[in-house]
């Protein structure tokens, strides 16, 4: 895990976002917290969970609150697939890009929601 380059990407997150939070874990790493409203309005609180090979390998983003659960485009461990594996990018992806990802998936949740069917493109996993 690239601490400094977290730092980095956390500084440059928060002149984009508001509400965003870098909090330690108890082995000793960080997630980030954030908060995101969508279009209707609605508020959801995110925590965004960096693994050991960050950034070679994509941050894992949960929905905290409210709860959503019976989503589509979820992994079974909980965390949301806003963006294919496949498609991660080390070089051009960074905390702001997967935090501006995870409220465009929300949005999409709340179409979902309203009228049943998940707007755009889909990749099959």
């Amino acid at each position: 895990m690239d601490m400094a380059r977290i730092q980095r990407e956390f500084a440059e997150a928060q002149e984009t976002f508001a509400l965003v939070e870098l909090r330690p874990t108890p082995d000793g790493k960080v997630f980030a917290k954030t908060a995101v409203q969508t279009t209707i309005g609605r508020q959801y609180v995110l925590s965004i969970k960096f693994p050991d090979s960050y950034p070679n390998e994509m941050p894992r983003v949960y929905i905290d609150a409210p709860s959503v659960t019976d989503s589509p485009h979820r992994y079974n461990a909980g965390h949301i697939c806003y963006l294919h594996a496949s498609m991660w990018n080390p070089g051009l992806h960074n905390l702001r890009f997967v935090i501006g990802r995870a409220a465009k998936w929300l949005n999409k949740y709340e179409v979902w929601r309203a009228k049943g069917y998940w707007p755009g493109a889909e990749i099959k996993h």
